[in-house]
């Protein structure tokens, strides 16, 4: 009998400062060459993106300073926790991405760790970075969208109990 794959998007890690500190151009989805241990460890939800960085060297993307840490019941074959992770996309892809990447102000971060039908998946986005004042716009712009939110629940509450 067939083993049932895991089906869906389950999520591992997440980096929301990297929302909050750029403008979000482009994203992509791509897989990472990983080792066994690594895999085991990312199992247990434990992975951090906050420094993680997309650098392309000869034609390849590869993934700095994820952390994802060692597994604990790891052997002498553990993996290293910080070590570079090679991107695994299309030629077309990672060629559009370089060229934009060079931009002024562009840079390439990951957003997101997870599992999609067992395998991990990362997504990875070319983004500009946000000045000071726009990172105070955009905390002001969400702070009045949940107020106006809050507001128009509290009168339909106040609606329905007259």
């Amino acid at each position: 009998m067939a083993k049932e794959k895991d089906t869906g998007r389950k999520l591992i890690a997440q980096n929301k400062k990297a929302r909050h500190d750029y403008t979000i151009l482009d994203t992509y989805e791509c897989g990472l060459v990983l080792m066994g241990t690594e895999v085991k460890s990312l199992r247990l939800g434990r992975a951090s993106l906050v420094d993680g960085f997309v650098q392309i060297d000869g034609g390849e993307a590869w993934l700095h300073n994820i952390h994802v840490p060692e597994y604990v019941q790891g052997t002498w074959t553990n993996h290293s926790a910080k070590r570079k992770r090679k991107l695994l996309m299309h030629r077309a892809e990672i060629d559009k991405l370089e060229s934009k990447a060079q931009e002024t102000g562009h840079t390439i971060v990951p957003l997101a760790l997870y599992f999609r039908d067992g395998r991990v998946k990362a997504e990875i986005a070319l983004a500009k970075g946000k000045k000071e004042y726009d990172k105070r716009q955009t905390l002001r712009e969400k702070q009045d969208t949940r107020e106006t939110n809050r507001a128009v629940a509290a009168a339909r509450r106040r609606q329905r109990s007259a």
